[in-house]
């Protein structure tokens, strides 16, 4: 264990109110890559290159529902995906009193799935669809076995994931929720994001506490406020720090 990663478990050992902030990051040890690290999109039915952001908007799910679910099912539904050891070790920390709430962009349900409790999903979930005419609820599994566009068995209206497509706006009440954990904490761990994503990316700045750590390969914009800066591969770092508690 490096000097760095010594210093976070001291942190760690010394905090009574931490919160993790997360991005893509986290997931990508898990197999979940990045889908922002494609370039334009060809799609050959349309004949036009979209960006993968525009193929996940809401105008292009209304305008092209079956080219929306294509993509979708292919690039954001990992159904085989398990937790890695970040997720265990923030589910560890939560487990013993120190960590009290996961913020994340992400939209897999692997912090749920390693044990954590207290998680607010500010973009959705991959795991929750709801049809848009009768408001009833279907798992990841009926999307995948969907020919074409979801449509629900019971009312024949179109299913819809329980995900924020860009040009939505995010739930007011996991905005809220995660405002007031963000200010009450001592210690806020932001991983596994280049904080480039907004609204989300501005929630750190409700961090009024002692320590702000940075964990991400790459450099951030929020490197030169934070007390520890470690550049490295998350699931490791935080693994590593957490088991040495």
């Amino acid at each position: 264990m490096n000097t760095k990663t010594e210093e976070l478990t001291e942190i760690l050992r010394d905090s009574n109110n931490i919160v993790f902030f997360g991005g893509a990051g986290v997931s990508t040890s898990s197999g979940i890559p990045d889908f922002r690290s494609s370039n334009g999109l060809w799609n050959e039915k349309l004949k036009i290159n979209f960006t993968p952001e525009q193929l996940v908007s809401h105008t292009f799910f209304i305008k092209y529902p079956e080219e929306f679910f294509k993509f979708y099912k292919d690039k954001l539904i990992y159904p085989d995906a398990k937790p890695n050891g970040c997720h265990t070790a923030l589910a560890k920390l939560e487990k013993i009193g120190k960590l009290k709430a996961v913020v994340t962009q992400n939209i897999d349900g692997l912090h749920q799935a390693a044990g954590s409790k207290a998680v607010y999903e500010l973009h959705g979930s991959v795991l929750r669809n709801y049809c848009m005419k009768c408001g009833d609820f279907y798992d990841e599994k009926f999307i995948l076995e969907s020919k074409g566009v979801p449509a629900c068995p019971k009312c024949g209206g179109k299913v819809k994931p329980d995900v924020v497509l860009y040009e939505e706006g995010l739930d007011n009440n996991i905005i809220t929720g995660a405002v007031r954990a963000i200010s009450k904490a001592d210690t806020l761990i932001i991983g596994g994001t280049s904080l480039v994503v907004y609204p989300a990316a501005g929630l750190i700045d409700y961090f009024k506490g002692k320590n702000l750590i940075l964990i991400n390969k790459s450099t951030t914009s929020a490197d030169n406020k934070a007390n520890l800066v470690i550049n490295d591969d998350i699931a490791k770092v935080l693994s590593e720090a957490v088991d040495a508690l």
